[in-house]
């Protein structure tokens, strides 16, 4: 008798209880050495949201001319698009940002001519979650040397985006990006305090704060914005466009609670509402 309850359950069963079901699917194009940036999408995301991802070598030694990159990002775009991703990110911030916004088009040219996805990169998301949070002026922080930083500058006051004091840790790339405590970017923060800044910026994909930026917006009074936090809210947007409501996300801050600027974001993403 057990026996037939059991295989009775088991039968009523729906494809919606499996492992690893998803409404949607996301898929990130990352560098090759970046460790965090998979952890944080599957601890944010919703459960119901498939995250892909495809390695690149595209960062510091491996740092190759546009040209090179965008058709090493077509095959990667490829993969994705075998795996049925609804959005594919080039999901770098530095990369993205680092060729200017004719260089970050080839990079989704490269992307749309592959799949059926909607395209964005990880700078096009942090320029939506500025806008959405109304930040104007800006603190920029990261591990990055200063001169990717300085490309940083550069490519957002092209949009209008003034960056008032800006941070370099400067620490060795990749392995260094990671191993920053959650505790340090706190204080690199607290001891760059700019008063007349609308918000901060916590500019890469492969560090570890994310986790700061609730604690960081209770101190600061202000909001926060990082690259992941700021891809996983613009990849949602468009997604609940597409599949209607997911599940709410906590942890990430303020910005979790802004409407997107439907023109802008749905622009970047190559799709129109």
């Amino acid at each position: 008798m057990n026996n037939v309850l059991n295989l009775a359950s088991s039968q009523a069963m729906s494809i919606e209880q499996s492992t690893g079901f998803a409404r949607a699917r996301v898929g990130l194009i990352i560098p090759s050495s970046n460790r965090l940036s998979e952890p944080q999408f599957r601890t944010y995301m919703p459960v119901d949201v498939g995250i892909h991802t495809t390695r690149l070598q595209m960062t510091g030694p491996h740092t190759k001319p546009l040209d090179v990159l965008a058709r090493e990002v077509e095959r990667a775009a490829s993969g994705l698009a075998d795996a049925k991703c609804d959005v594919i990110v080039f999901h770098c911030t530095g990369n993205s940002m680092e060729h200017g916004p004719e260089g970050e088009k080839s990079l989704l040219e490269a992307i749309r001519s592959q799949s059926n996805a909607a395209a964005i990169t990880t700078a096009q998301a942090v320029l939506a979650a500025l806008e959405a949070s109304s930040i104007s002026r800006l603190v920029l922080v990261s591990p990055y040397e200063q001169a990717i930083n300085d490309h940083e500058i550069e490519y957002l006051e092209h949009f209008g985006i003034e960056t008032l004091h800006n941070v370099a840790l400067d620490v060795p790339v990749s392995d260094g990006f990671l191993s920053v405590p959650p505790s340090r970017w706190i204080d690199v923060v607290k001891d760059n305090v700019r008063p007349e800044a609308d918000g901060y910026f916590l500019s890469c994909t492969n560090t570890t704060q994310i986790d700061v930026i609730e604690r960081l917006e209770q101190f600061l009074g202000k909001p926060v914005i990082n690259s992941n936090q700021a891809t996983i809210w613009a990849c949602l947007k468009y997604l609940q466009g597409k599949f209607g409501d997911f599940a709410t996300v906590r942890g990430l801050g303020s910005l979790m609670n802004c409407s997107a600027n439907e023109a802008l974001l749905w622009d970047a993403l190559g799709h129109a509402n």
